[in-house]
């Protein structure tokens, strides 16, 4: 159970923060004009920072807790244990990586950008329809390939089951608050998400040593890359930081109980810039609260069908018109994958 003056505090935090705090718990129940409502406070924060947090989500605690649980058991391993269950194909995105493995500022302009202070475990889709030509193409192989489970801990896979399964329900949701704050039907994006290609990726960030602590970067400033990405933290020392507007960075606090929610780069192209997929990253400790500052996170980074062509929505033209061109999800998260391993661009054969 979440201490309740804990809860309260954090919740004052939030109110300070550029983020704001949303109430979810109307969505389920709510008629399309509550819903409304809701979407109009999503399409404010969208606008302004490209975060929010959410609160009164569907996800239950005991989800949560069950897999943060196992995953620290994963991450408590020692480190050629934990190198076994890496993938052997560099362009395969699965299990364990190691840290300085990536290095996530590569993406965002930053060829020279420095390894991220952290390791990591991922998966993608629990579950498909082999039968299904969609899966089947070269891309779809490598995209949709198996999972990687470590035996070694005993509830390991069905807590990430559990966990992804939950995610991608409130994932259906907010895209569909999304739909409504664009001013389109409420299941737009529903044809285009139903065979998403989401990764969830649990990462670990150590504690630094005391000399480096103040200046370590945990994970670099970068924006993300799909539709909506969901964010589930350790509140300790050294956090998530969002940069606003006026290029300062602002701590975006952990509210229990609650996630923070932010856009990626294929939201804001089809929203044509409308909504801002903001720059963020993670940093490491001051160097006086070195002492019990590991983190563990979760991030679901959701995106559409691999196949989905992302272009400017007919609400969001404007008067200048489309921004970018069409490119399907596929192409556009391959470029930017290969990106943070090698600094080098991706393109498309």
């Amino acid at each position: 159970m979440v201490d309740s003056s804990l809860l309260e505090a954090s919740t004052r935090a939030s109110a300070k923060s550029p983020v704001p705090l949303i109430d979810f718990s109307r969505w389920r129940p709510g008629s399309l004009n509550e819903r409304k409502k809701i979407a109009e406070e999503v399409d404010a924060a969208c606008r302004r920072i490209g975060f929010l947090v959410i609160k009164g989500h569907s996800v239950p605690p005991e989800v949560v807790a069950g897999i943060d649980r196992a995953t620290r058991a994963f991450f408590d391993l020692p480190l050629e244990a934990k190198r076994s269950y890496s993938s052997k194909k560099p362009e395969v995105f699965r299990g364990y990586t190691e840290v300085n493995s990536t290095a996530l500022s590569r993406a965002y302009d930053d060829e020279d950008g420095a390894p991220d202070f952290r390791e990591g475990f991922s998966i993608n889709r629990i579950s498909i329809d082999g039968d299904d030509e969609y899966y089947n193409t070269d891309f779809a192989r490598s995209m949709f390939a198996d999972n990687i489970w470590p035996d070694a801990i005993e509830d390991f896979k069905p807590a990430w089951e559990s966990y992804y399964r939950a995610l991608e329900e409130l994932a259906s949701e907010i895209m569909q608050s999304f739909a409504l704050a664009l001013g389109v039907e409420q299941d737009y994006f529903e044809p285009k998400i139903r065979k998403h290609m989401t990764g969830l990726l649990a990462s670990n960030y150590p504690e630094p040593a005391a000399e480096t602590a103040g200046s370590i970067i945990r994970a670099g400033a970068h924006t993300d890359y799909g539709t909506v990405t969901i964010l589930h933290a350790d509140d300790v020392p050294g956090g998530f930081q969002v940069q606003t507007d006026d290029g300062v960075w602002r701590d975006v606090p952990i509210v229990p109980g609650a996630f923070i929610v932010n856009i990626g780069d294929m939201m804001a192209r089809w929203t044509n810039d409308r909504w801002v997929s903001t720059i963020h990253r993670v940093v490491g400790p001051p160097r006086d609260r070195v002492i019990g500052s590991r983190r563990q996170s979760f991030a679901f980074f959701h995106y559409p069908n691999c196949d989905a062509i992302v272009e400017c929505l007919p609400t969001c033209e404007g008067t200048t018109g489309p921004k970018y061109a069409a490119i399907s999800a596929g192409t556009y998260l391959l470029e930017k994958l290969q990106q943070i391993q090698t600094g080098k661009a991706y393109r498309a054969p």
